[in-house]
């Protein structure tokens, strides 16, 4: 397997769709990066939020995923509760290549800040936008900012394509649009 360059991604996000809306440069006046680096791609958060409380005494369960167990926002600026976490999306809609796996890493922005982002790889042949969970691991309230970097994408590349791809088990993810919640 070996990681996959700014060079690669430009190809595959320009002649297959792989990232969209893509940008083919990193961006960081006045926001936190995004955009192609030399082996990743940074993506954005949305602004579309959904951010955890316990008004209602609701019990986390992802095989009966409680809809009292959150609030939606759609805003700019998303406030995490202390030692709390939101979920979100990412701006861009990844397709992912069968012989590629996409490892996703927090930004280092956030983590100095005690906010850890939290992505299960994306598997040869998945698409669809990305679920972000938010951490925040302060005792203090903590800012995500919509529409800037978020996490970093690797594209690893395997040494052929798999047998058998997410696509091809229709996994329960496919397509997704907006923020997911889990699903069984």
């Amino acid at each position: 397997m070996s990681i996959q360059s700014d060079r690669w991604i430009r190809e595959r996000a320009m002649e297959d769709g792989m990232i969209e809306p893509f940008v083919e440069a990193q961006r960081r006046d006045a926001c936190i990066s995004y955009g192609l680096s030399s082996y990743g791609y940074d993506a954005r958060v949305a602004d579309e939020f959904k951010i955890f409380t316990n008004v209602d005494n609701a019990i986390v369960d992802p095989k009966d995923f409680a809809q009292n167990s959150f609030v939606d926002r759609k805003t700019d600026v998303c406030i995490i509760p202390p030692n709390s976490f939101a979920l979100a999306r990412t701006v861009e809609y990844f397709r992912v290549p069968r012989d590629v796996l996409v490892i996703c890493l927090g930004k280092s922005t956030y983590a100095r800040c005690g906010i850890i982002v939290n992505v299960t790889p994306l598997e040869p042949g998945w698409e669809g936008h990305v679920t972000l969970e938010f951490s925040n691991t302060t005792p203090l309230p903590a800012k995500v900012y919509a529409n800037e970097g978020a996490c970093q994408f690797l594209f690893l590349k395997g040494n052929e394509p798999c047998e058998v791809s997410y696509a091809d088990r229709a996994g329960k993810y496919m397509g997704q649009r907006g923020v997911t919640l889990p699903r069984l």
